[in-house]
Parts: C-alpha cells; sequence; structure tokens
C-alpha cells in the first residue's frame, strides 16, 4: 500500500476535560465516533503534539480506506501545528486531509461539506491553513447555529449545548462521522448531495 492511500481526518476541539461538551468541540466528537466505529481508542502520537488512531475505515476489504484520525493536543487556534506535523510524519497531501468543526453559520443539527474556501472567522481553520500553507482541504461543517440574543460569540462557542440540542447531538455526531466515511470511499460530489441539507 503506498502512503497516498492515507486520509488525515482531523477533529477540531480543545484538548482537556472543561472543554468536553463545547459546541466548539464538536470535531473530537465526531473523531471519537469514527475511532469507535473502528473499534480502536486514541494514543499520544511519537510527533508528541496530537492523539491519534490509525486503521480503516468504510466496508472491510476492498472498499476500505487507510484513515488517521487526530485530535490536537493544542488549543484550537494553535492546531493547524500538530495537523502539519502529522500531515509531514504520514505524508498525506492537504487534499486528503478532511477537517470537522463547529460552524455558526449553519443551524444546529445541520451539516454541510466542502472542500477549500474561507475561514469564516474560525482560528481552528485559520490555524490550519497557515501551517498547511493552503486552505485546500475538506471541511465537515458541523452547523451550532448564532448565539441567541446578544451572548458573545466566543461565550458561545465555548458553553455546553442547551438540554433539548443533547437530545439531538448524537444523530449530528453520527450523520457527520457517515459524511467522512462518504467523502472518503464516494467523493466530494456524491457526498455533498446527500448531507447538504
Amino acid at each position: 500500500m503506498t502512503d497516498t492511500d492515507v486520509w488525515l481526518v482531523v477533529g477540531l476541539g480543545n484538548p482537556g476535560p472543561s472543554y468536553a461538551g463545547h459546541r466548539h468541540n464538536i470535531g473530537y466528537l465526531v473523531v471519537d465516533e469514527l475511532a469507535s466505529r473502528m473499534g480502536s481508542g486514541f494514543r499520544a502520537h511519537k510527533t508528541g503534539r496530537a492523539d491519534v488512531v490509525e486503521g480503516r475505515l468504510g466496508a472491510p476489504g476492498v472498499g476500505s480506506a487507510r484513515v488517521v484520525l487526530a485530535k490536537s493536543r493544542s488549543y484550537m487556534n494553535e492546531s493547524g501545528g500538530p495537523v502539519k506535523a502529522l500531515a509531514t510524519f504520514y505524508k498525506v497531501p492537504a487534499e486528503r486531509v478532511i477537517a470537522i468543526h463547529d460552524e455558526l453559520d449553519i443551524d444546529f443539527g445541520t451539516l454541510r461539506i466542502k472542500k477549500g474556501g474561507g475561514d469564516n472567522g474560525h482560528n481552528g481553520l485559520k490555524s490550519m491553513r497557515s501551517s498547511l500553507g493552503t486552505g485546500d482541504f475538506f471541511r465537515v461543517r458541523a452547523g451550532i447555529g448564532r448565539p441567541p440574543g446578544r451572548q458573545d460569540v466566543a461565550d458561545f462557542v465555548l458553553s455546553n449545548y442547551g438540554t433539548t440540542e443533547r437530545k439531538e447531538l448524537p444523530f449530528q455526531i453520527d450523520s457527520a462521522a457517515d459524511a467522512v466515511e462518504s467523502l472518503i470511499a464516494d467523493g466530494l460530489e456524491k457526498t455533498q448531495q446527500r448531507f447538504n441539507s
């Protein structure tokens, strides 16, 4: 198997238990789901800057792809460095990197899949673009909606999901994990048709 067969799937978020339930950490939650589908747990990578799971995603046999799931050990706004270190280590080009992140401009429970584009004020994406030298990677954008009333955006993304949202969150996580599998197996266009509701 050549190294070009590897995909790097990065869940964006902040490390540590105090951030675990925050809207900003949806990326971590989705890669946790993917790791569970692979039957593996995260381990510290030898670069020392991320936790990873290496394995295969998709139907067993010919249809499965070699995948590295990653959660940076740095805070969101510094996640580019660890992502770049992993991409270099596994020889993964930017066009085989998938970032999973929260998106304010999309309603909660909704997904949008795209390749490239701007950062839309998202510090994790900004850091990745800066470190990788390109924004030309895939994004699985999990909608969190806009803050209610006059709540500050930073306070909103760094707060826990509401009670009603928590009931629906497992469905969004499951759907985002399905979208990652679809991107790898079927490509962007088919995945957008299925998931860009």
